[in-house]
């Protein structure tokens, strides 16, 4: 098995023009398909027997929790990439798509609160779940702080990569917690594994929603990465090349 492409994401020059190359592109189908999947669930798709109207915060909510979910995923896996082989493209990665998880972690928690209003009878409990989506928010900004504060930045790169790692064990909390504990929260929307329990109609637009969305974040992710690596290869001669050509 050749391991070139492995070796190819770790290059910030390789990095750099594969974005310029696709990081619109990316950015824009997620804006499409986000306004697509929002469009059709808040004004078309039919009312819920149960909930009603406020079911609709469902295309906000769900795509912003899957969402914060997979960017933290990420920002381990790097962590766990840059402590291992030191790769120059991990740090640029978690700094880049920190704020961009703690953003969709912060809308996750609003909209479930707006939802929790209504269904439950309060804007929050100590859930199991909500206490383990404040934790990841609350992980993302320890991340963003560390970065920020820290002038020495190989030693802010080593500190945020190690609590990536270390916060990959709230993940199956949060997505476990419902099935391990008695909490209001309801189970998961989507399962691989099985058939959705709501009509083609309610549950296709979520799924475009929420593919908009990851689209849409990993453009931002890709355009913000790019400034990063041109910020931290500015005495490279490749960028001098690339800022002679493009005049960025």
């Amino acid at each position: 098995m050749s391991w070139t492409w492995f070796h190819k994401l770790g290059s910030p020059k390789w990095f750099f023009q594969f974005a310029s190359r696709w990081s619109l592109g990316v950015f824009l189908s997620g804006v499409v398909l986000l306004l697509i999947g929002l469009v059709w669930g808040l004004a078309f798709a039919p009312e819920d027997y149960q909930q009603g109207n406020s079911f609709r915060i469902i295309y906000i909510h769900v795509p912003a929790a899957i969402l914060a979910q997979s960017c933290y995923l990420g920002l381990g896996v790097a962590g766990f990439v840059f402590l291992v082989w030191q790769m120059k493209m991990a740090p640029i990665f978690i700094k880049s798509v920190a704020p961009l998880g703690a953003l969709v972690a912060l809308i996750a928690l609003v909209s479930g609160a707006i939802w929790g209003k209504p269904t439950w009878g309060t804007w929050w409990v100590w859930d199991a779940r909500l206490t383990s989506v404040l934790v990841l928010f609350l992980l993302y900004m320890g991340v963003i702080a560390i970065q920020n504060s820290l002038e020495d930045k190989i030693l802010a790169d080593k500190a945020v990569a190690v609590i990536g790692v270390v916060g990959l064990i709230n993940l199956p909390i949060i997505k476990y917690s419902v099935e391990w504990w008695n909490t209001l929260h309801q189970p998961a929307t989507f399962k691989l594994t099985e058939k959705p329990a709501m009509p083609m109609e309610m549950w296709l637009p979520l799924l475009i929603s929420s593919l908009g969305l990851y689209l849409f974040i990993a453009g931002l992710a890709m355009l913000r990465m790019q400034t990063e690596v041109l910020n931290r290869e500015r005495r490279s001669s490749w960028v001098k090349e690339e800022v002679l050509k493009n005049g960025i």
